[in-house]
């Protein structure tokens, strides 16, 4: 079993070194001819810089390999730079309520962080950062109330006119800071009463002030159904100074009955150049309406994400199916039931309200090529998401605190390996966190690189990270040669072995009269040598496992670990696989080779030579030459000295007085045997570490004491006597009933 058990060690442990180099593959397939281009490969590619590391043969490309392989080659000097994140700015959520004394201004209030960081990168390496939200309470509000003012429109105006006042006093149960402005759209101008869109109130505190425009405004006409509100949503958002949006909450309550036309729909008109998304406002009026085609829904997303702004769209029964759907399109937005004249419009800004801002979605700003962003959401009551649920929580409250983990990662370094900057901020919010991200494109041993240095062959490359970075047009592990003279036969005879006729042992190819030996399908398979005549692969196996799994294959020879011997290391010198029971090598009656007992005894067998079927028990074995050393007695009194001088023999008085197990070390036998007069003598029999055989035995022996005559002749005859007076009362009793019979007949 125990023979058992380390071959299976064994075999774990190799084809655990299998797998760790199988990892490092990838490294050795890359051909990396500099120590840049190594860790581009893979986080866990490392460059050897030792100048000797490299033995004859092998080619540049072996300095880059998994950075424990490198440490089992022995490379002392490693390049393997990696990531890191530092917080630059962290400036802690602001806590605070609408009832204090402090009133922040909206810039001072924090609800995200960090605010800044960077973010060195290498490829394949994941760096993972921690960012916190917290909905700050009396967060301020700016309000856009944009109305659809065509026809059909004229009863929920009426409604409207007083709403500023009345959406003024719920609001200032959110916060105390609320500003509120009007605007109203129809369609684009073919005709002289419709206009497009009209900016009526900027965004004001003063609630009476916007009482008193909206009851001014007049109801238009429009030529079809759908209305042009996609022109004055893009007006309304990026017209930041004319609507007067502050960097706070912003709300767009987008108002009406009818449907929308978007990108293309211009044509209808003869308008077909694109929408530009740039402010046109003259006179507080859109005055590019006739120029200007629809944006399309993509666009108006855009500007709306980019401008932070939240829209609320309380359209009539009849169009929530169609709004419902362009929800689903904009992040952030939320749709409402107006009722027929309007009347719920407050009810349903302040539903809205709340629905959007109980949720916290992330979203990141354009990243580099080959930069990829991945998130894990922690939000209330210990709810977790990953994947496109890692971006955002739901159901929070004011006061709430949830958390991301935010994973960037690049697969490449970007053209230049410029440091580049993306920005990740919740949507409808105007805080953001800025993330600068730096590319380590190449090895910091690179920028002590020797320019023409003497070590690459006069000065046809750079020498840096213990290799030659060859000029343009040099080749060779020292920049030896010219791309145009790689071979000729003068430099093919150096590649030969003397008296050969093969180049490079026919495994790799002469180039500039050095060897560069070929690479096999498997990375862990390698030839070396001067003329690629050494390989890894091809030395003595045992057990189907190479140099049996307890060495390595250097040129074809193995080199075996400590303890182990052999063409194939399959010889183990440890000795405790060969131990028995009694602490001896193979029961003292073999030997242990490689491990295992040969046993010299033909009676014994068995892994430590133990196993004897034939052997009669260790009692009866040594019986006789315990009798004839102790009592001068048995079948081998006249051979004793001859026969039975192989053990100690110590005498005690009493069977009490013999070892026990528990007193002893080493193995022990109580033995208990009969001689020739039934005589029992008591013993023990055992082996000491030192392989010294000791005999332990009661000094008397145990016989049975003789019959005592006069008792037994007394009760033989006292028993006769009794015997046969019991037959004389038989025989008196038997006549006296005859007599009586033969009286009574009479």
């Amino acid at each position: 079993m125990d023979l058992r058990l380390l071959l299976i060690a064994a075999l774990s442990a190799a084809l655990s070194g299998s797998w760790a180099q199988q990892d490092g593959s990838i490294c050795i397939k890359a051909n990396a001819q500099s120590c840049g281009e190594c860790i581009q490969v893979s986080e866990i590619c490392g460059w050897c810089t030792d100048e000797t590391f490299l033995s004859e043969g092998e080619s540049k490309s072996a300095r880059c390999d998994d950075v424990s392989y490198l440490k089992k080659k022995n490379c002392n000097n490693i390049e393997n730079p990696r990531g890191r994140t530092d917080v630059i700015q962290n400036k802690s959520v602001t806590i605070r309520n609408k009832d204090g004394n402090i009133k922040l201004k909206p810039e001072e209030i924090t609800q995200i962080q960090p605010q800044k960081l960077k973010v060195t990168l290498r490829s394949g390496e994941p760096q993972t950062l921690d960012l916190k939200f917290k909905r700050a309470e009396d967060y301020p509000i700016d309000l856009y109330y944009l109305m659809d003012l065509s026809f059909s429109m004229k009863d929920d105006l009426e409604n409207v006119k007083n709403l500023g006042t009345h959406l003024m006093r719920e609001m200032r149960e959110i916060t105390s800071d609320f500003r509120i402005g009007f605007g109203s759209f129809v369609e684009k101008t073919n005709c002289t009463s419709p206009f497009s869109y009209k900016n009526v109130l900027k965004l004001t505190s003063n609630g009476e002030k916007f009482n008193d425009l909206v009851s001014k405004q007049q109801i238009s006409g429009n030529l079809d159904s759908p209305e042009g509100g996609f022109d004055a949503i893009m007006q309304v958002a990026v017209c930041e100074e004319q609507i007067g949006w502050r960097n706070v909450t912003r709300l767009l309550v987008f108002s009406t009955d009818a449907g929308f036309h978007f990108a293309g729909d211009g044509k209808l008109g003869g308008i077909v150049l694109p929408n530009d998304g740039k402010c046109h406002l003259e006179n507080d009026v859109y005055s590019m309406s006739h120029y200007y085609d629809y944006p399309s829904i993509a666009h108006l997303v855009q500007k709306l994400s980019d401008h932070n702004i939240q829209t609320i769209f309380a359209v009539t029964e009849e169009f929530q199916p169609v709004y419902q759907e362009l929800k689903n399109l904009i992040p952030k937005s939320a749709v409402g039931t107006l009722s027929s004249n309007s009347s719920n419009v407050i009810k349903l800004i302040i539903d809205a309200y709340n629905s959007l801002s109980s949720e916290v979605i992330l979203e990141n700003s354009k990243l580099p090529e080959g930069v990829s962003i991945s998130y894990k959401a922690f939000c209330k009551n210990g709810v977790q998401g990953t994947e496109d649920n890692g971006r955002k929580c739901t159901n929070i409250s004011i006061g709430d605190e949830v958390s991301f983990k935010i994973s960037i990662e690049s697969q490449k370094c970007p053209s230049g390996g410029k440091p580049e900057v993306i920005t990740v901020k919740p949507l409808g919010f105007n805080e953001e966190v800025s993330i600068e991200l730096n590319f380590i494109c190449d090895c910091e041993c690179a920028k002590k690189g020797e320019p023409n240095s003497p070590k690459c062959h006069g000065g046809n490359g750079i020498f840096e990270c213990g290799a030659c970075k060859c000029n343009e047009g040099r080749i060779g592990r020292e920049c030896e040669c010219s791309k145009d003279e790689v071979r000729s036969d003068d430099l093919d005879a150096n590649c030969r072995k003397p008296n050969s006729t093969d180049i490079c042992s026919n495994n790799g190819e002469c180039l500039c009269g050095t060897c560069e030996c070929k690479k096999r399908e498997n990375p862990a398979e390698v030839y070396s040598g001067k003329y690629c005549e050494c390989d890894n692969f091809n030395c003595d196996r045992s057990g189907n496992l190479l140099c049996g799994g307890h060495g390595r294959c250097e040129c074809r020879k193995c080199i075996c670990d400590a303890n182990y011997t052999g063409n194939a290391c399959e010889c183990s010198l440890d000795e405790s696989t060969c131990l028995a029971k009694n602490g001896q090598l193979c029961n003292g009656r073999g030997k242990c080779e490689c491990g295992i007992c040969k046993c010299e005894d033909p009676k014994f067998q068995g892994p430590t030579c133990e196993v004897c079927p034939t052997c009669p028990g260790v009692c009866t074995e040594h019986k006789d030459c315990v009798q004839c050393r102790a009592f001068g007695d048995g079948e081998k009194k006249e051979m004793c000295q001859k026969e039975c001088s192989y053990f100690n023999l110590i005498k005690v008085k009493e069977r009490k007085d013999l070892p026990q197990p528990t007193d002893q070390s080493f193995p022990l036998t109580h033995c208990k045997e009969k001689d020739a007069n039934d005589c029992w003598f008591y013993y023990t029999y055992a082996i000491t570490k030192n392989s010294t055989k000791e005999v332990f035995v009661v000094e008397k022996l145990d016989c049975p004491s003789g019959p005592d005559i006069i008792p037994i002749v007394a009760g033989v005859v006292a028993g006769i006597v009794l015997i046969g007076l019991a037959l004389l009362l038989i025989w008196k009793l038997l006549m006296i009933i005859h007599d009586r019979r033969e009286f009574a007949k009479f």
